[in-house]
């Protein structure tokens, strides 16, 4: 088993505890943070989640998730008839299921490509997608529009954020948790035990007759329809999608996500995001003199530092830093053995 993926879990008490926060955390914060810090964290968290049930499971990590959760917003906003495009307009709830549909299908054909890889070669292949998508939507225009596609209609249960943010808040934390809950029970059903062996040791399941590429592919799949709901999340969040929010720069920034929280733990994907927006919002506001200085910089400049810091201290992210901390507090310091006495000779 590769020794950097973690095999704990996060205890019910605790899930529930962090859940039951979130859930009150409006009547205690700023419709600012909330929308700006907390509604941000949770879907971007759900697009890492995607590259970490990967990482973490299938031993693949990708940097094809943003651009299939490019693909099912745009398909979701074309879909709602944003912009006037052409043909009949769906209705947004039959379109959501449409965009969802289009992303699997789209990430189950990037897995048959890229199963067939390993290490950095799948790394590249995956990275290849995305920068296509980037390029297929900036060229097509018919597709994304000059300028992006705006005003993009939104299901009635997400309300008018603009007026009241809330029905969107806690829709996207409804869904980041069953996200959570339905990708960690299926890493414990056959499939993904099958998954987590294929990680492991791939020539021994090829032996015992396993059809690793399909199992690969599969995997793939699951975390491009998760990675399509994020994309969905996003068109919500921001009501518009646009090329340049798919960009590289987007793939880079879901990774280091992933990374800060934890590559290989589920949790790990919300605690980075939450990172993530907090250090994207409030930069400038923490170290003034160096905002300053970098300028439109600063941000990635502190990304980038605490990006080496974390990787250096600790390969399983802020989730690995506290579980070494949490060792260091159970694990009772035992006294210094008693010195052995020497025997005495007598003369």
């Amino acid at each position: 088993m590769n020794p950097n993926v973690s095999t704990q879990r996060i205890a019910w008490p605790a899930l529930i505890v962090i859940v039951v926060a979130a859930a009150v955390a409006p009547l205690f914060v700023s419709d600012f943070f909330l929308n700006s810090i907390l509604t941000k964290a949770l879907w971007l968290g759900i697009a890492a989640a995607s590259l970490i049930f990967l990482a973490a499971y299938g031993g693949m990590v990708s940097l094809a998730q943003v651009g299939l959760y490019g693909i099912a917003g745009m398909a979701y906003a074309n879909l709602v008839l944003a912009d006037g495009g052409a043909g009949a307009a769906w209705n947004p709830y039959v379109a959501l299921v449409g965009a969802l549909v289009i992303a699997t299908v789209v990430g189950l054909g990037f897995g048959w490509i890229a199963a067939r890889s390993e290490g950095i070669y799948f790394l590249m292949i995956t990275l290849a997608f995305s920068v296509l998508v980037y390029y297929f939507f900036s060229q097509v225009t018919g597709l994304s529009g000059f300028g992006g596609i705006n005003s993009v209609d939104l299901p009635s249960v997400v309300g008018s954020p603009e007026q009241d943010p809330l029905p969107r808040y806690f829709l996207t934390l409804v869904v980041a948790v069953l996200v959570f809950l339905g990708l960690g029970a299926l890493s414990r059903t056959a499939f993904g035990l099958g998954m987590q062996g294929v990680r492991d040791e791939p020539a021994r399941m090829r032996a015992l007759g396993f059809d690793v590429n399909l199992h690969r592919t599969l995997a793939f799949g699951v975390a491009a329809f998760v990675a399509g709901i994020a994309g969905v999340l996003s068109v919500f969040y921001n009501t518009r999608i646009t090329p340049g929010s798919i960009n590289l720069a987007q793939t880079i920034d879901v990774l280091i996500v992933a990374v800060i929280g934890g590559l290989y733990r589920l949790e790990g994907a919300w605690v980075g995001a939450l990172t993530y927006a907090l250090i994207d919002n409030y930069s400038r506001e923490w170290v003034p003199e160096v905002g300053n200085v970098l300028g439109p910089a600063r941000f990635n400049t502190l990304i980038g530092v605490l990006f080496l810091i974390i990787v250096l201290a600790s390969p399983g992210g802020l989730i690995g830093i506290w579980d070494q901390l949490k060792t260091k507090i159970k694990t009772p310091r035992r006294p210094a053995p008693a010195p052995t006495p020497v025997p005495q000779t007598t003369e």
